[in-house]
């Protein structure tokens, strides 16, 4: 563990669990649901100066945090639908990085939060409507070889907001 380990990882590493329980996944189910509101009030009171501040040494800033949620959980998203409308597909990984370098990363962060709005909507709706055979439906991840069921994806979406809100409400300005 190094020094940054704290402010790269302030909920901790994602953890999947050994079995997935209900109530843990509506837990998740409503972590989704809320992010999008968590993240407006989490930014919406920051100077444009604070949203270009780097949440911890060598870190993107507040505004490509923001920005970078969006287009995850986009990914995310997009994931889901695959896994549900084709037979354990093989998804397309993107470099994160490099996308925050993008000019649309320079923006107001409005645009984003309202394509979070919308998008957890969306997402929202479909994971209430899953039953365990399509809880049970792959994807592979070809960076790391792994197949992911959709139970998996849920957690892991729930934990990258909620990592990345208190990245948000952890900066020191």
């Amino acid at each position: 563990m190094t020094e940054l380990d704290p402010l790269k990882y302030p909920i901790g590493k994602f953890t999947p669990p050994t079995s997935y329980t209900e109530q843990q996944m509506l837990a998740w189910i409503d972590d989704i649901r809320s992010l999008p509101g968590k993240v407006r009030n989490a930014v919406m009171p920051l100077t444009e100066a604070q949203l270009d501040t780097p949440y911890r040494p060598g870190g993107w800033t507040i505004r490509q945090v923001v920005h970078h949620i969006a287009d995850s959980h986009i990914n995310a998203f997009i994931r889901l639908k695959w896994t549900l409308t084709e037979d354990n597909p093989t998804i397309k990984p993107y470099e994160e990085a490099d996308w925050a370098l993008l000019p649309d990363y320079k923006l107001p962060v409005e645009p984003s939060l309202r394509m979070l709005e919308g998008l957890h909507l969306r997402f929202v709706a479909i994971l209430e409507s899953l039953n365990d055979d399509q809880w049970d439906r792959t994807f592979v991840h070809p960076a790391s070889g792994e197949t992911i069921p959709l139970r998996k994806l849920l957690g892991l979406y729930a934990w990258h907001g909620n990592h990345h809100l208190a990245h948000i409400k952890g900066a020191k300005f």
